[in-house]
């Protein structure tokens, strides 16, 4: 290692040449260190030329002591904290009346001390966040919100109609806790508790509820959460309209229930939580139905039902009735009778009509017949006529046809007989002479 020379003090006790260290904390080495109390001195001018800055907190811890006041402001979003130191005279000037909890912004600037190599913040002014700053603040951010679309009624959640495990944020044993499990037991007996307790106010207030919030969220048993505090000032409720709170309750994907103070406390979260209670107790009795009202509207619809069912018998019987006393049921002989007096009129129109026809028919007949038998020979020979006949059966028609001595059949009216030809007359000889 090299030996120190001349300057700032070696490490074997010599004066070193500030012209010979490096320059930058980069060109610094083993062989060639800084000196601490140049580190030091560079970092208090480095803090030094810092400006000061105006931060906002909530006091979580505050000391009087002596001529200085101690302080730790804490984020009101996240888990950070830093702590400041203030002179009893700037806080006398200011006239800041500061108690753990109080809600403040302060102008701070940094401060490094090289003896002891303590870094501070010193606060040169500080004032408390009055009522209407913060209602102003909390309006800006509902407009903000609700532009969003966070209050939007399309965007929340149904709840269940019994869920199955409700989750409960709330503070460890307090009236809110006590409030929601006992009317809920009240109204649904069999209903099961997840309880998560956390502050309810104050600075751990946003990062409990957060946490508690996600662990419910994520468990898949739990069917609706409902976040619940007694009342309070407004300044107590301040958590529940936090903007990091208010956001972690819209991407829940549990419904949520915002049960916080009383009637007339109204902070951001009961805008975004799917449902709004206006006390625990609301909060109890709208996450589970009231198993006495639910048995008596079980006896109502059953006996609606006995009614509707009877109703329909009573106009089925009666319609059976009415079809039953049709004379078509009532007396089906009656029917029959009808058709067989019918079939029998039908019976003696059909034989009176067929008689009609063969009488006419046979009359036809009988005329054809005398017709037939006045044009047949038979006739003529009734007259006195006769037919006479060759051996052959050649009927005689001319005298030249026969001679004298020629066998003949005669065939008269009533039978035949054969003669022979004695005489032959010739009628044209006869008209001649």
């Amino acid at each position: 290692m090299a030996q120190r020379i001349s300057g700032t003090p070696g490490t074997l006790g010599e004066s070193v040449d500030p012209q010979e260290l490096p320059a930058t904390a980069a060109e610094t080495t083993a062989d060639n260190p800084w000196p601490l109390s140049l580190l030091s001195n560079k970092m208090k001018s480095y803090i030094d030329r810092m400006s000061s800055v105006w931060i906002e907190g909530q006091v979580v811890e505050l000391n009087h002591r002596g001529k200085a006041s101690y302080l730790t402001l804490r984020d009101t979003d996240v888990e950070m904290s830093l702590p400041v130191q203030i002179w009893k005279n700037v806080l006398d000037r200011t006239g800041a009346q500061l108690t753990e909890g109080s809600h403040v912004v302060a102008n701070v600037k940094a401060d490094f001390w090289t003896k002891t190599g303590r870094l501070t913040m010193r606060a040169n002014d500080i004032r408390a966040v009055g009522l209407g700053e913060l209602l102003a603040r909390l309006e800006r951010l509902k407009k903000q919100l609700a532009a969003e679309g966070l209050f939007d009624p399309n965007r929340k959640k149904r709840l269940p109609f019994l869920p199955n495990r409700i989750g409960l944020i709330t503070g460890r044993d307090s009236d809110a806790q006590k409030d929601v499990v006992r009317n809920v037991h009240v109204r649904w007996p069999a209903a099961e508790f997840e309880i998560r307790n956390t502050a309810v106010q104050g600075p751990d207030a946003v990062p409990g509820v957060m946490k508690n919030l996600a662990e419910l969220d994520a468990d898949p048993n739990i069917d609706v959460i409902v976040i619940a505090r007694g009342g309070g000032s407004m300044e107590d409720l301040l958590p529940f309209s936090n903007e990091a709170l208010v956001r972690a309750v819209a991407n829940a994907s549990t419904p949520v229930v915002s049960a916080i103070g009383h009637e007339a406390d109204r902070p951001i979260l009961d805008e975004v939580a799917d449902l709004r209670a206006s006390t625990p107790t609301d909060a109890a009795k709208r996450i589970v139905p009231d198993v006495a009202e639910e048995a008596m509207g079980i006896l109502n619809a059953r006996a609606l039902l006995d009614a509707a069912v009877n109703r329909i018998i009573d106009r089925e019987q009666e319609m059976l009735t009415a079809v039953r006393s049709r004379p078509v049921l009532a007396e089906p002989q009656t029917m029959v009778d009808a058709r067989e007096d019918e079939l029998l009129m039908l019976r003696r129109r059909s034989l009176q009509a067929m008689t009609g026809l063969l009488n006419h028919g046979a009359n036809e007949i009988t005329h054809l017949r005398s017709q037939a038998r006045s044009l047949s020979p038979l006739r003529t020979l009734e007259r006195g006529y006769a037919v006479v006949q060759t051996e052959d059966g050649v009927a005689v028609r001319n005298v030249s046809e026969v001679h004298v001595g020629s066998p003949v059949h005669v065939r008269v009216a009533h039978g035949r007989f054969d003669a022979e030809v004695t005489k032959t007359e010739n009628p044209t000889e006869e008209a001649r002479s």
